[in-house]
């Protein structure tokens, strides 16, 4: 096992406790002997399901600000929950808004050229990108609780949206299904986000597991990276498959005729621009808005000089045309029956969790940096009710864009202004200059989406995933794979399945430790971890770290006989005294059902059939209370239930000896 017994074992723990057994019955000051583990008072069923279900879905009690409170003031409560703008705008004043004009600028300038890029990642023309950065954001300005956060469409979910749809309907041939669409899984993604804030499911988000989110967003920004060297390298005929091995193969085949040399020049020199304006906005915070700047700067420069070089008569591809004027209505388009039905509810669903985790993710990490907390509820009711807007506005799913969010942030806005400010320039920019990038090359968007999505892939992350845990790091890098070498679906599908298993492994197969006391303590701990502890004469102490159920019981119960037989194996090779007393350490056993307490049962009739002796030590409340009502405690006796594992020890030591 590993921690072989030595053969004066028994002398050093006589000599390192037997001060503890003398001032125990001197004094009655001493809990571990004279207090018993205490029964919880029992609960009828409706008080335990209702405690239950409160701790599940209502653990921040929301209605507590209700208490005490007359009607009037209630009701301005609740319309202060539903639009918080109410409650903090109530305290704006003129230097907060002096933040959030630079701010709203700032990222105005980031998400327009994005916005054009994005679109094109999604399969739809490039102004409905510039109509999911106005209505969105004015939407989550009344209704969020995040004060960094910057709305709009991103890379990842662009992608994810475009790979889904086009596997349903051919974007080219059936452009008005495909646009009908997307707007009914832009509704549905909404309606499916507003349902988890509203029944209060968020929880259900963390279901995809950190590392599995990493190895999902490094995989999607390779693969997004891949899709852009279409536009970059200025490849006439390309794939629609997203995995590495078909994409490689039409950027290759056409080499190096198939490729457009002055695309490719503007595409180099303007990524190398972006990449430094990145580096040097990363390595030095003053340099910040020369970061949101660049991505505008290229698109002006690169745009006027395809104009006065008449570049596009040259095989370089561009825009061409931004249709001009607001968002039209396209409540019509949505399908609320039909067999197009189901598919935009699949795709919606996916989305929407997608978005809804990236969303989540980056409010929660700019609430901890500035030290406020965030309702993930009312965000996902936020979040969903602007995509819903937004779905019969022609706007397709938008989320939290971590760069926008990250330059909102180092801009210095103060509140969600900042976002209402970046929709009014966008506002003036569809109605005014979107005629202007009719000459804007698509190698330059390339760019600008290449540079930005490089930061998804978190390679530090990966590296600190892979020292802290190996079956996390296969999870990550499983999705990982499964995005670049298959599809972004299959990907998908790995992260949840993998994130699954995990939950699914921890829960069947709980660690279990022996512990051994330490030297001049009452203390008991595991033994892997502290190699200087001594084993107890007699005695084998068991803990299970993990509630006990009807997934692990069996393993549980099979698992301690192990380490039972394992420990009188040694014990018979060294010729030392036989376990007569087994204790385990209930401590980290939150819970227990039925199938444990069976499990339980068949331990002590084991356990007699080798006549050892059973002890628990410290069960918490709900446990003793199950195994009350069991009978569990009659059957074992209440002597043989401890308060701590010391106690337990001290107990059955001095009846082994007086049965000797």
């Amino acid at each position: 096992m590993g921690h072989p017994v030595v053969a004066n074992e028994a002398e050093n723990w006589e000599a390192d406790t037997i001060s503890h057994h003398a001032s125990e019955k001197q004094s009655d000051k001493t809990p571990s002997t004279y207090y018993k583990v205490g029964f919880p008072p029992r609960k009828t069923f409706l008080k335990e399901f209702a405690d239950g279900l409160k701790e599940t879905f209502f653990a921040d009690d929301p209605l507590k600000p209700y208490k005490d409170q007359p009607g009037s003031r209630r009701f301005i409560l609740g319309l202060q929950f539903l639009f918080p703008i109410l409650d903090w705008g109530r305290k704006y004043n003129l230097n907060k808004f002096k933040g959030d004009v630079i701010a709203g600028f700032t990222i105005a300038s980031l998400c327009i050229p994005q916005d054009i890029g994005y679109a094109k990642l999604a399969n739809l023309e490039p102004q409905y990108g510039l109509y999911s950065s106005f209505v969105p954001p004015l939407i989550y300005a009344l209704m969020g609780s995040s004060r960094d956060i910057a709305i709009g469409p991103v890379a990842v979910v662009s992608l994810l949206m475009g790979s889904l749809l086009q596997n349903e309907i051919d974007p080219i041939n059936n452009g008005e299904e495909y646009l009908g669409l997307a707007f009914t899984a832009t509704f549905f993604a909404g309606i499916t986000q507003a349902l988890l804030g509203f029944l209060r499911l968020g929880f259900l988000i963390d279901f995809l597991s950190h590392a599995a989110i990493v190895g999902f967003m490094g995989g999607a920004a390779i693969t997004i990276g891949l899709q852009q060297l279409k536009g970059f390298l200025g490849i006439e005929k390309f794939t629609k498959q997203t995995d590495i091995i078909s994409v490689m193969k039409s950027v290759l085949s056409p080499f190096p005729h198939g490729w457009n040399w002055p695309t490719i020049l503007i595409g180099v020199i303007f990524l190398v621009f972006l990449l430094v304006a990145k580096y040097m906005a990363k390595k030095n915070k003053k340099f910040f808005w020369l970061q949101a700047i660049a991505p505008l700067v290229s698109v002006i420069l690169a745009t006027f000089f395809v104009y006065i070089t008449h570049a596009d008569r040259h095989g370089v591809k561009i825009v061409k045309h931004i249709k001009k004027g607001i968002n039209p209505p396209s409540f019509e388009l949505i399908h609320f029956s039909g067999p197009l039905l189901g598919k935009g509810v699949k795709i919606g669903i996916i989305t929407g969790i997608i978005a809804l985790t990236e969303a989540v993710a980056i409010g929660r990490t700019f609430a901890d940096m500035k030290d406020y907390q965030l309702d993930g509820n009312k965000e996902m009711v936020a979040l969903g009710t602007m995509n819903v807007v937004g779905s019969m506005t022609s706007c397709y799913v938008a989320t939290g864009s971590f760069s926008r969010s990250a330059v909102n942030y180092m801009s210095g806005c103060q509140t969600l202004v900042s976002n209402i400010v970046m929709s009014i320039v966008v506002f003036f920019t569809l109605l005014l200059i979107t005629p202007l990038f009719k000459y804007t090359p698509n190698a330059i968007l390339s760019s600008i989406i290449i540079s930005a999505v490089l930061g998804l892939i978190d390679y530090e992350a990966a590296f600190l995933i892979w020292k802290v845990d190996k079956f996390d790091f296969i999870a990550c890098l499983g999705t990982f794979l499964g995005v670049v070498f298959a599809s972004v679906e299959m990907g998908l599908l790995i992260a949840v399945s993998l994130s699954f298993a995990k939950i699914l492994l921890r829960v069947t197969r709980p660690r279990t430790a022996i512990l051994g006391h330490l030297p001049g303590t009452t203390i008991y701990r595991n033994i892997e971890q502290y190699p200087d502890s001594n084993r107890v004469p007699g005695i084998l102490v068991v803990r299970v770290d993990s509630a006990i159920y009807f997934t692990n019981s069996n393993y549980v119960k099979e698992r301690i006989l192990r380490w039972l037989a394992n420990e009188e194996e040694n014990l018979k090779e060294k010729d030392l005294p036989t376990i007569e007393v087994l204790i385990v350490d209930m401590s980290p056993v939150t819970d227990i059902d039925t199938s444990g307490i069976h499990a339980l049962e068949d331990l002590l009739k084991s356990l007699q059939k080798k006549e050892v002796q059973l002890a628990l030590a410290n069960p918490g409340p709900v446990v003793m209370e199950k195994l009350h009502a069991s009978e569990f405690v009659e059957t074992i006796g209440i002597d043989k239930i401890f308060l701590t594992v010391g106690s337990a020890v001290i107990k059955c030591s001095h009846k082994s000896n007086e049965d000797v």
